[in-house]
């Protein structure tokens, strides 16, 4: 399971502009909610919220990392955004953000949801792959990018 397998183009989202945390979450929430994987959301919500509340998924480098473990889906759901302004997202390094990732996946998949948690992480964490993240100008665009840089992944 690669991210861009993962990840279609109604799921992504381009260079919004929102001012909080709680509207980039309702915003990523949006994203997925006609997403066939999800069962209830109200309940994925809910999971999301909880988790944030937990300590925040700001995990650094101009990212966040919303997620949940839940029985709301039955299957992994991820969404990404960029920003067109950065925003405080009580991250870890204190760093506002500018990239977004929202993933969801069934509780019984708790071994793929932390590899893909470090997937993204690991992606997400060079200045190169942020940078044409962030310049990116279509879904497509960004589809192709991941997919030029998890070529020489295994799946997950």
């Amino acid at each position: 399971m690669k991210i861009e397998s993962l990840l279609s183009a109604g799921c992504i989202a381009l260079d919004l502009e929102l001012e909080t945390k709680n509207q980039v979450i309702d915003k990523m929430l949006s994203i997925v909610s006609g997403h066939a994987g999800i069962r209830d959301a109200l309940r994925l919500r809910d999971d999301v919220l909880r988790r944030e509340q937990e300590m925040s998924t700001g995990i650094g480098k101009k990212i966040a990392l919303p997620h949940a473990k839940t029985p709301a889906v039955s299957q992994p759901v991820l969404a990404l955004a960029t920003l067109k302004q950065e925003l405080n997202f009580d991250s870890i390094d204190n760093e506002p953000v500018r990239i977004i990732f929202l993933l969801a996946t069934p509780e019984t998949m708790l071994a793929e949801h932390l590899k893909l948690l470090g997937r993204i992480t690991r992606l997400a964490g060079r200045a190169d792959f942020r940078e044409r993240l962030i310049a990116s100008k279509s879904p497509s665009e960004v589809l192709d990018l991941f997919r030029e840089e998890e070529k020489d992944f295994p799946q997950i």
